[in-house]
């Protein structure tokens, strides 16, 4: 999804929730200021449906849940708020003490890259969700080649990281080996 700045003043946490709850619009808070999320690409929302299916599938019968977009997730630490791809809990699930729509213990997030996200998702918004205790992993999909990179926490604030191209990406956090051919497969585009 696309980002975009919006022309107003600074909000607070509270005027942000209010203005969300009216709002169409789903908007990312960082700082005070507000950023309307814009929609993405067949193939981002392809790569988010089949991601959240072959992850929902690999949690059956365990105490964890996937998250879509729609959930948003708050960084305490820093005070942003943001809608990644895909969100991962497992055990309790924590809201955010300002925000009962907030989840603050993700153990996986995954953001689906983009030509107009991908230096936020590598750069400023990772800096934020390193800040997260609960994070495990942090997962970026390529929607223009295959390709999966993971950051794994080693220890503390140490992060590993490995890239994906072959067939099989292994999710230490879920404890999950997923095939990258059933999440890059397009059956639309025949065999």
């Amino acid at each position: 999804m696309v980002s975009v700045a919006l022309p107003s003043t600074p909000m607070t946490y509270a005027e942000y929730l209010a203005f969300e709850a009216t709002s169409d619009t789903k908007h990312e808070y960082v700082n005070g200021q507000v950023y309307a999320m814009a929609g993405g690409s067949p193939e981002h929302s392809r790569l988010a449906a089949r991601l959240a299916r072959l992850v929902g599938n690999a949690l059956e019968g365990r105490p964890c849940d996937v998250f879509s977009s729609d959930g948003r997730v708050r960084v305490e630490a820093t005070g942003r708020s943001t809608y990644p791809d895909l969100t991962v809990v497992c055990g309790e699930l924590r809201r955010a003490k300002d925000d009962p729509d907030a989840i603050t213990n993700p153990i996986l997030l995954v953001e689906i890259l983009s030509e107009s996200t991908e230096a936020s998702d590598r750069g400023e918004k990772w800096a934020h969700y390193q800040r997260l205790a609960s994070l495990r992993e942090y997962v970026l999909v390529s929607q223009d080649r295959r390709n999966v990179e993971v950051f794994r926490r080693s220890s503390g604030t140490a992060w590993s990281y490995e890239a994906f191209d072959g067939p099989e990406v292994t999710l230490r956090s879920i404890s999950a080996t997923l095939s990258l051919d059933a999440l890059y497969h397009d059956p639309l585009t025949g065999p």
